[in-house]
């Protein structure tokens, strides 16, 4: 574990927000906060293992022609000179991509995905591409190509995932902005196991190159703050994404929300797959508490996933990603990670019927979840039924095959295209965040990062995370 006594560097000080601020005023530079986060990263990633690619003379090169503008007052963007991370998938010119897998021939990319591209024309500085287990389809930082990666409050505690190299930079401090991509959770459960803010935005919010039913592109950070920093710049139409949501002018940086008469769900009951720890309904109640007593309505809302909609899902997944594994070579299938095999073996020579009939049923869980949550103005709930589980399971229960039965209070927004958060409300008692989940309305990204920033502001100091500093 890494000791939470030592001096940080000065990017762990400063959120990106702040950062920017000081770079204007000229009392930090973007070279010295750089050198700082590769200085963070030399000590103290071989124990965590976040990044599938680092390249620290280009980082310096860029931090180098932030200062230059910032010297001559010509910032590019709100984020100019910001430390900023992108996952694996997220691809990068003339950076190999192999999607977690040592399985196949890395993808080498021959323009940037739009979160990079955005990310670039505002002045962020990219320190690497992080890590993900194999084809992002487990929800740990387990990869037959990276090996681990391991959380900074404690190497034995998973990362999550599959935006768990994301994860593990953001709660380490190497940088302020960490891009995700969330499918079934995979931005938010490496944000609740690692005590971070995150958004999952809705269907089109943050446009990707490979849009896909449920993916979503969205930024992992220490605060709120800096969530609604990166969305700010993240959010912009662009043509690859046929599912881009028009231009729409919306004020990241006003995160203020009275609570006072808000209609809010209370959802406790997940209805379907892992039942929730104690320890996690206690901390999302007493969250929800916060909303009742500044003068909020909350509601139970009773379960509306169930185990149809689960075993469906994971079905449809496994039909998916079985097609990839059976175009493998035989030499290639050995070099799976043996869990992710086995999984996908599921999806073998299913009948086009059935799948017609997995991929109905995903139709029948939007339409379940836009009925059940359309009363209210959010819905609170965990983001998953437990805490963080060993850094070398595959999945929270261990290396059986379970489906995805860890997922059912994060998938239905995923399906439904409706914004959802994550924000830090509690710890087990033997130290390991909680994460509470809170929904919108499709659309209702900035309404529903307002709620997030409020319950951030007003959580107790035993809900707030003191991150673990590293060198």
């Amino acid at each position: 574990m890494i000791d939470a006594t030592t001096t940080a560097a000065p990017s762990q000080e400063l959120a990106g927000a702040e950062l920017v601020r000081a770079y204007a005023g000229g009392a930090v530079s973007p070279v010295d906060v750089a050198r700082g986060v590769l200085e963070d990263i030399e000590a103290n990633n071989p124990a965590i293992n976040a990044f599938s690619n680092l390249d620290p003379e280009q980082v310096l090169a860029d931090a180098a022609a932030s200062e230059a503008r910032w010297r001559r007052g010509e910032p590019l963007g709100p984020i100019d000179g910001v430390p900023c991370t992108v996952k694996e998938n997220l691809y990068r010119v003339g950076i190999a991509a192999r999607a977690g897998t040592a399985s196949s021939d890395p993808v080498m990319p021959v323009r940037n995905s739009p979160v990079v591209d955005r990310i670039l024309e505002a002045g962020g500085v990219i320190v690497g591409s992080t890590t993900m287990p194999d084809w992002g389809m487990l929800s740990s930082g387990v990869s037959s190509l990276h090996g681990v990666t391991r959380s900074p409050w404690n190497p034995d505690w998973t990362v999550g995932g599959s935006s768990g190299g994301a994860g593990a930079a953001a709660a380490a401090g190497f940088g302020s902005i960490h891009i995700g991509t969330d499918i079934g959770g995979s931005v938010r459960l490496p944000a609740t196991w690692l005590g971070l803010a995150t958004l999952k935005p809705s269907d089109g919010r943050v446009p990707i190159d490979n849009p896909y039913l449920g993916r979503a592109a969205g930024p992992l950070a220490r605060s709120v703050e800096d969530v609604a920093l990166a969305m700010s710049v993240l959010s912009r139409p662009d043509v690859r994404d046929y599912t881009s949501l028009p231009p729409e002018k919306l004020p990241w940086d006003e995160l203020d929300v009275d609570v006072r008469g808000k209609r809010i769900a209370l959802h406790l009951e997940p209805g379907a797959g892992m039942p929730v720890d104690p320890e996690v309904r206690a901390a999302v109640s007493r969250a929800a508490d916060l909303f009742s007593d500044a003068g909020a309505e909350v509601v139970e809302l009773k379960p509306f996933m169930n185990e149809r909609y689960l075993e469906n899902m994971d079905a449809f997944w496994r039909v998916r990603f079985w097609r990839s594994y059976v175009d493998l070579t035989p030499e290639a299938k050995t070099r799976v990670l043996p869990f992710i095999a086995t999984w996908v073996h599921g999806g073998a020579d299913v009948s086009g019927r059935k799948a017609l009939e997995y991929f109905d049923s995903i139709a029948d869980l939007r339409r379940a979840t836009v009925d059940a949550t359309q009363p209210f103005d959010a819905v609170l709930s965990p983001v998953a039924s437990v805490a963080a589980f060993p850094a070398d399971w595959p999945m929270p229960w261990g290396h059986d095959d379970a489906g995805m039965a860890h997922i059912s209070f994060t998938l239905p927004y995923n399906m439904s295209g409706q914004p959802a958060s994550s924000v830090n409300c509690g710890f087990t008692s033997d130290g390991r965040p909680i994460g509470l989940q809170i929904s919108g309305r499709r659309f209702a990204d900035l309404e529903t990062l307002q709620y997030t920033s409020w319950y951030e502001k007003a959580r107790p100091a035993n809900a707030t995370p003191t991150f673990p500093s590293g060198s």
